[in-house]
């Protein structure tokens, strides 16, 4: 895998504010990976992750959860500064970013979002392979993200390069 975006569960009695220990929970191989994404408590956006976030960004304007599915979250510096931050959502907001996306239509988010979308792409003949991709991952989000908050975890991301 080349650059992806990295979302992991994680119980807030078992969080730390380390850097090092944030660094820590990103490298595991992928077997093990694999195993959390199956229980939704891991989940994994490949490079096109900011396709991903204009999905959601393009449907409504302000704060509020939509703005925190993706790249939202309380940023952590990384130990080496060239690499990205990590992003931190507490268990409040996981929970509201949870009840966003179980409420969300993604057929009013397509149709909001569909003209940016489709813009890098052969136009129309691209529309329903990417239409099923942006479906899928929105179905795995809102799994993920309900998992979590029914656990009452909070979510740390990094964006693997």
């Amino acid at each position: 895998m080349s650059m992806y975006f990295h979302f992991r569960a994680i119980p807030p009695a078992a969080l730390r504010n380390s850097p090092a220990w944030l660094e820590k929970l990103f490298e595991d191989d992928w077997d093990a990976v694999r195993v959390r994404i199956g229980r939704h408590r891991e989940e994994v956006l490949d490079g096109g992750y900011l396709d991903q976030e204009r999905l959601y960004a393009d449907a409504l304007t302000g704060e509020g959860p939509h703005t925190q599915v993706v790249t939202g979250g309380r940023p952590i510096a990384h130990p080496d500064p060239s690499s990205p931050p990590f992003l931190l959502l507490t268990a409040a907001q996981t929970n509201r970013v949870a009840a966003y996306l179980a409420t969300a239509d993604f057929e009013d988010l397509w149709r909001n979002a569909r003209a940016d979308l489709l813009k890098p792409y052969d136009g129309q003949d691209a529309e329903p392979e990417l239409r099923g991709v942006f479906a899928a991952a929105h179905r795995d989000l809102t799994a993920f993200y309900g998992q979590t908050a029914q656990y009452g975890d909070a979510v740390v991301k990094w964006l693997v390069l």
